[in-house]
């Protein structure tokens, strides 16, 4: 197993990929209005489903405690 030292390449341009999804998703607003349109309509008591499904993927892993560091995704509980 290799000894993986420093940050990755993904991690170490963390903030230019966030800035990157933020002018792709102005850009759409912009460009394709039907888009926001249609996700706005995706609603229930006043939740947005497809932010809620997001975000649910991206807590889960931490609720199964994986540790992505491993190799391999098993769950400590």
């Amino acid at each position: 197993m290799s000894d993986n030292k420093g940050i990755g390449f993904f991690e170490k341009y963390l903030s230019v990929w966030v800035a990157l999804c933020i002018i792709v998703g102005i850009v759409i607003g912009q460009w394709i209005p039907a888009v926001p349109e249609t996700l706005g309509k995706w609603e229930y008591a006043n939740v947005s489903i497809p932010v809620a499904i997001l975000i649910w993927l991206m807590i889960y892993p931490m609720m199964l405690k994986v540790d992505f560091k491993s190799g391999l995704a098993s769950s400590r509980i």
